[in-house]
């Protein structure tokens, strides 16, 4: 049996038009979203990336600012840009492209930015509010792949599911959402033994180690959901995922493919974050008036 080829296109298209609507209305009632995304250097794949998210701002009627830096600007530069921006009344959401050059501390940077406005979700007080349970941003790659198990109709709940990678990005937080959902989840990584044999228990299997074309048809419970995050360049310049997707395609029961379906998903789930900040901004301001 050939597996369900998850439409990406499709469930974007359906989630972002909800998220305008939304910001439609927030923006008629004098508060419209907005979002700034900061990049430093000139990482070729960064800056499409940072197009996309301006596109998809545009698209979805939300404000959005690109500040561009050259590769060599100081840390102190960058913090400065920063603390503007957390004090910008026009912007609700920041968001700085990684990576950065060497010279720039990521932690740093991430930390500088307000609790408030982190739309990645990568500040540590919305870290530890994720393992937590409370309220506040999603990180938008793991809360991108719940929303489309969700679209597809499948029930979480008791289900097995298998991440591979432990990346703070997305391995990690991705775990704690599926927790959230109520499967029993496991991690694997390159320190696992008998890997192939953890992930054929998987009736959910999350690809997210950053290696093209890793995961075999001999990973893959037969009728697993099977969700690929990653996205690797081959030398031919064509674009992969983590996931062999031919090879896997006559095992699975549903699968994601590179590119079109994880990544448009995370940008969605960043507008909605921005969204969100919006929202509890506009409140504030009511509740002050």
């Amino acid at each position: 049996m050939t597996a369900q080829v998850i439409n990406g296109k499709e469930i974007v298209a359906a989630y972002r038009a909800r998220i305008k609507e939304e910001v439609e209305r927030l923006t008629e009632g004098g508060c419209q979203p907005g979002l700034a995304v900061v990049i430093v250097g000139d990482d070729p794949a960064s800056h499409v990336y940072v197009r996309n998210k301006a596109k998809a701002c545009e698209e979805a009627g939300i404000y959005s600012e690109v500040h561009k830096l050259p590769g060599d600007t100081p840390e102190s530069e960058v913090l400065a840009l920063i603390e503007q921006l957390n004090v910008n009344d026009r912007i609700h959401g920041i968001l700085v492209q990684s990576p950065l050059p060497k010279h720039i501390s990521e932690e740093k940077i991430v930390e500088a930015i307000a609790v408030h406005k982190d739309a990645d979700c990568f500040h540590p007080v919305n870290v530890g509010n994720l393992m937590i349970g409370k309220e506040g941003p999603a990180p938008c790659t793991p809360a991108g792949v719940i929303e489309i198990l969700k679209h597809i109709g499948t029930d979480i709940a008791g289900k097995h599911a298998v991440v591979i990678g432990r990346s703070n990005i997305v391995g990690k937080p991705m775990a704690i959402l599926l927790l959230r959902e109520h499967a029993t989840v496991t991690v694997v990584h390159s320190r696992t033994p008998n890997l192939a044999e953890i992930t054929r228990q998987a009736d959910i299997l999350v690809a997210a180690v950053g290696k093209a074309k890793m995961v075999k048809k001999e990973h893959v419970k037969p009728g697993a959901i099977v969700i690929d995050v990653g996205i690797n360049r081959l030398d031919t310049g064509k674009l992969a995922g983590d996931v062999d997707f031919d090879d896997v395609l006559e095992t699975a029961g549903y699968i994601t493919p590179v590119p079109g379906c994880v990544g448009p998903m995370t940008i969605t789930i960043l507008l909605k974050n921005t969204l969100e900040a919006a929202k509890r901004a506009a409140a504030q301001l009511q509740a002050n008036v």
